[in-house]
């Protein structure tokens, strides 16, 4: 199955490791320290220009990607849920 991130992202659900609300889980030093270091690892993809509030780790072909979506952590997961 697939899930849409926003604009026209699309991401395979057997890639996903984690979905994660920015706002709650960005209050955490390891996060702010994964998500630089993902940055400045070049693995960091932003899918919208808008206000973000979610964040997916995948891993695609063995590489670590880390997609910032505008779409909230729990729509995503109702997505999944229901295959829509």
């Amino acid at each position: 199955m697939y899930l849409h991130l926003g604009e026209k992202t699309v991401i395979r659900t057997e890639e996903i490791i984690g979905i994660f609300d920015l706002d709650n889980t960005t209050l955490s030093k390891h996060t702010r320290n994964f998500l630089a270091e993902s940055e400045k690892n070049g693995e960091v993809i932003n899918v919208s220009f808008e206000l973000p509030k979610s964040f997916i780790v995948c891993v695609e072909n063995e590489k670590k990607k880390v997609y910032i979506s505008q779409i909230a952590a729990s729509t995503l997961y109702k997505r999944i849920r229901t295959g829509k």
